[in-house]
């Protein structure tokens, strides 16, 4: 049996979101309020940045507290602005992987600042032909910088690094990371969508992950980990699935994900487009219901 959940972890795009959709869907949105009403912390767990995150929260009344952990781990904030968490990857390291892996794609890097140049790449016209959807998002933010190591300037450390292209591609990619003499020096999690063949491999300073910014922010509310439940689709959310006491894969995962999810027991959701998420919380605060209320009789 499990506890009741304190808090629940949910990742955006291919969870929380439907496919190809920028709204949360009027059944998500109000179970995400019925959740917060009945006690439970709600944090969003997403790869993308702060500022490409907040947009899709208008509207739903969360309130200013609400924690966000963005760009995979790298920085947790609240909703209303207030810092609690962040991480840099040294200038020197990131320099390092533009070498690695121009060849493979067209690398960004994003700085925990506002405005223009919180993104920057070398070859916008490259990026867009790989990544359209996500350059036209994020466009105001954009910087071309060529090289791109002239960005990376020493004591102005990014937060994140990227690469996108095809699945095959990255898993190359991947490959020649990992073999570098870098490779103890920054985290790389890779996210796919095989349908699209497209796979995203994030670039991040030592240690950070979503499971690890996950761990800090339940230490932060005093939330035993036996309390946290984690909902995701992608590889890039296993390891929050893992450390929480209770994981819940999307069933539009990827079938090595569900196949993970069998033997790790985590709980399998319907898939983001018939409202998993939404299912997954009505069914855990019918849970918390029960216990206080076989409380309250005893």
């Amino acid at each position: 049996m499990h506890s009741p959940v304190r808090l629940v972890a949910i990742d955006m795009d291919g969870t929380l979101l439907p496919t190809f959709t920028q709204g949360i869907s009027e059944r998500n949105a109000q179970a995400l309020q019925a959740a917060r009403q009945a006690g439970i912390t709600v944090a969003i767990a997403t790869g993308r940045r702060t500022a490409f995150t907040t947009p899709l929260l208008d509207g739903l009344n969360l309130p200013a507290d609400t924690p966000l952990i963005t760009s995979n781990g790298a920085v947790t904030r609240t909703l209303g602005g207030e810092a609690i968490d962040r991480c840099r990857m040294e200038s020197r390291v990131a320099r390092g992987l533009c070498g690695l892996l121009r060849k493979y794609g067209e690398l960004v890097f994003t700085f925990d600042r506002p405005g223009r140049g919180a993104l920057v790449v070398e070859d916008l016209s490259k990026a867009y032909a790989q990544i359209a959807r996500w350059v036209e998002a994020n466009r105001d933010a954009i910087e071309e910088v060529k090289p791109l190591e002239d960005a990376l300037k020493d004591g102005e450390d990014p937060i994140q690094g990227m690469v996108a292209g095809g699945v095959r591609k990255m898993r190359k990619a991947e490959k020649v990371l990992s073999d570098s003499p870098w490779s103890g020096e920054f985290e790389c999690i890779r996210t796919e969508y095989p349908a699209r063949d497209l796979s995203i491999l994030d670039l991040l300073p030592p240690g950070v992950s979503k499971g690890r910014a996950l761990m800090r922010l339940a230490e932060r509310l005093g939330v035993d980990r036996a309390e946290v439940m984690a909902i995701g689709d992608n590889w890039n959310d296993v390891d929050m699935l893992e450390w929480a006491g209770q994981g819940v894969l999307m069933g539009n995962a990827v079938p090595e994900l569900r196949t993970m999810a069998k033997l790790q027991g985590w709980e399998q959701a319907p898939c983001n487009d018939d409202d998993g998420v939404a299912v997954v919380l009505e069914e855990a605060m019918k849970r918390r219901a029960s216990v206080a209320e076989k409380t309250s009789i005893e």
